[in-house]
């Protein structure tokens, strides 16, 4: 049997064993996987035999509960894992306290007062859910949002400008995709944090066991305080840069000759000792103050530069034609790439001679 045989006898016993192992029947499951393992061993056979015997041999006249069925899935759901932390325990009275809150929409409902309650009446009702409601208090579900909306109706309600916003604009309707204590949708949010309005009220040693949590989003940051010509302060390096650029221009001078003709040197000259030709202005003769013996010295320096740069320039064409032409071997080419002229070593050579 080839070995393309023996996978395809292997799947199959798998697949056997898998049935098998589903069924309960551990010792038919364990047969199948070591003839699995026998004829083509694979990963797969080996997790499902270690899978099997961790499981157990099945007994005689034992019928075990197949690990697939709404039996074994109702052992595995009552079973609670290890990790899992010990839930908190709440008392039905905070479990109602938190419901009641979470289901107003107005603050005057949540916080227990009438319309017309004083500040006093208001802070007091404030204190009395807030003790009531602390998450390090009361661990019943959603705590921190209750905690959070009577905050939030305290600080709205003991704020006289915002309260009279508030009893003006607070009983207007509010989109249904809204859900728990929709008021927040109309701006009526506080600044304070819940956690930090209850420590004004208390101080921040009401429950000494708990930590600090903040349940509600931070306050935005206000905007620094800025000097009025920070900005100029800060400019000052750029507009320094910029004046420097505009000024630099009236302090380069143009050149005094060119080594080519236009239209701005259109005067032909050439230097005393190596008899180089450049061109000059028009007013060349009544302006330049200078020495011609220098001038001249820097025009021939130059111009034997440019001529080595060129020189090397048609040296290195004519080397890589005459190499492309040998690579190809074609012999007319080579002999018109032996042939090619290099003016500008030519003319070097003439000063050197």
């Amino acid at each position: 049997m080839t070995i393309e045989g023996n996978k395809d006898e292997a799947e199959k016993c798998i697949a056997i064993a898998q049935s098998a192992f589903a069924a309960g029947n551990m010792e038919k499951a364990e047969k199948f996987l070591l003839k699995a393992e026998r004829l083509y061993p694979t990963t797969l056979a080996k997790d499902l035999l270690g899978r099997v015997r961790a499981a157990g041999p099945s007994s005689p006249g034992v019928k075990r509960t197949p690990p697939n069925s709404p039996q074994a899935e109702e052992v595995r759901r009552r079973k609670t894992p290890a990790h899992q932390p010990a839930q908190r325990e709440y008392t039905q009275e905070q479990q109602e306290a938190v419901r009641r809150v979470n289901k107003c929409k107005d603050f005057y409902e949540i916080l227990g007062v009438s319309k017309d309650a004083p500040d006093t009446e208001i802070k007091k009702a404030y204190k009395k859910l807030a003790l009531q409601l602390h998450p390090d208090k009361n661990h019943a579900p959603g705590a921190a949002e209750a905690f959070k909306a009577i905050g939030n109706a305290a600080a709205i309600l003991t704020d006289a400008e915002k309260r009279k916003q508030y009893d003006v604009r607070g009983d207007e309707p509010v989109p249904s995709q809204h859900t728990h204590h929709q008021y927040y949708a109309r701006g009526f949010e506080s600044d304070l944090t819940a956690e930090e309005l209850f420590n004004m009220f208390f101080g921040a040693t009401a429950f000494p066991g708990g930590g600090p949590t903040v349940y509600t989003r931070r306050r935005a940051r206000e905007p620094e305080q800025r000097e009025p010509h920070a900005g100029l302060v800060q400019l000052l390096p750029v507009l320094v840069l910029v004046l420097l650029s505009m000024m630099s221009g009236y302090f380069i001078s143009e050149p005094v000759y060119s080594l080519a003709p236009n239209s701005k040197y259109p005067v032909p000259r050439e230097t005393a000792n190596l008899k180089v030709p450049y061109y000059v202005k028009d007013n060349f003769h009544t302006d330049y103050q200078g020495s011609l013996r220098r001038l001249e010295m820097a025009i021939e320096e130059e111009y034997i530069v440019g001529l080595r740069h060129s020189c090397q320039r048609e040296r290195n064409y004519r080397d890589s034609m005459v190499w492309k032409a040998r690579n190809f071997g074609d012999e007319r080419q080579y002999g018109d790439a032996q042939r090619l002229r290099t003016p500008s070593c030519d003319k070097l050579h003439k000063f050197h001679r």
